[in-house]
């Protein structure tokens, strides 16, 4: 009889978490959907490389699917091309790459509450189109308050794999056919302008903007892309103290103390829906 009561009471706190967690999916999917187009369009310029450096088709398809990262890709075909040591190769894509340790430190505390194979699930697709949105949606202060995070981080994610994925395999397969002149990968750079600047709505994004694109610029140079590494990091670093140190630099300021309020309202009723995906973990 307890038993029966027990589950009964839980009901409602497992279809309140599946309904916030459907509702925050469709909430990410209205966010970034106007990203896929460009990720697709780059997924078939990073195709076309891999064919055209030599790989055969399986080589190039095993390679879009384990090596999610553009960047990376880009950097590693030419060594692959005149027969680099592995190791090299290894180093080299690891540190092109390192702006995915910020960015899973940055992520990584939202979902503690994942067991570690859930953790590493989510990691794959952990990547730039996710660090424009889930940080916005869920900023730091909410890091014990897994509800909805899930959700959004899926739609975030999933569609932008999918749409790569498909465009690389279509440079792949195509690649021979598709003329350099079609220039797809200035399209696709001119799709992510696009999305970035309605993005830039305060002063802290506007001098994080300027400085990291001033420094990858003066930085283009470096070696293993690592101007972009440091044009990242020194922009992220910008924007943070502009913040911080000056007053009114956050547009979003005016409703912050709203949106807090009505975070701090849900706090209560949520609690049961929280403690309830822990459970599930």
């Amino acid at each position: 009889m307890q038993k029966e009561t027990g589950e009964s009471g839980d009901a409602p706190s497992v279809e309140a978490a599946r309904r916030i967690e459907r509702e925050t999916f469709q909430e990410g999917w209205r966010a970034s959907a106007s990203t896929v187009p460009a990720v697709f369009a780059w997924g078939i310029v990073s195709g076309m490389a891999m064919v055209k450096s030599g790989m055969t088709i399986m080589q190039s398809l095993g390679m879009s699917l384990l090596v999610y990262a553009g960047s990376a890709q880009f950097a590693v075909l030419p060594l692959l091309a005149v027969g680099t040591p592995l190791l090299v190769i290894y180093m080299t894509a690891m540190i092109v790459n390192l702006r995915f340790v910020i960015f899973s430190a940055a992520v990584a505390p939202h979902f503690e509450h994942l067991p570690w194979y859930r953790r590493i699930w989510y990691g794959y697709f952990n990547g730039d189109i996710s660090m424009a949105f889930f940080p916005q949606r869920f900023p730091a202060h909410t890091v014990h308050q897994p509800a909805g995070k899930i959700g959004f981080f899926a739609a975030v994610c999933y569609p932008g794999w999918v749409s790569w994925q498909l465009g690389a395999t279509i440079g792949i397969l195509l690649g021979s056919q598709i003329p350099e002149s079609w220039n797809i990968g200035f399209a696709g750079t001119m799709a992510l302008i696009a999305i970035m600047i309605p993005m830039t709505n305060n002063l802290a994004a506007l001098a994080g903007v300027v400085v990291s694109g001033a420094v990858a610029v003066a930085a283009i140079n470096f070696p293993y892309r690592l101007g972009l590494l440091f044009a990242m990091v020194l922009g992220m670093a910008t924007a943070m103290m502009v913040d911080k140190f000056l007053p009114g630099s956050d547009g979003d300021k005016g409703s912050g103390g709203d949106d807090q309020n009505k975070s701090k309202g849900r706090e209560g009723p949520e609690e049961p829906i929280t403690a309830n995906l822990r459970e599930q973990a």
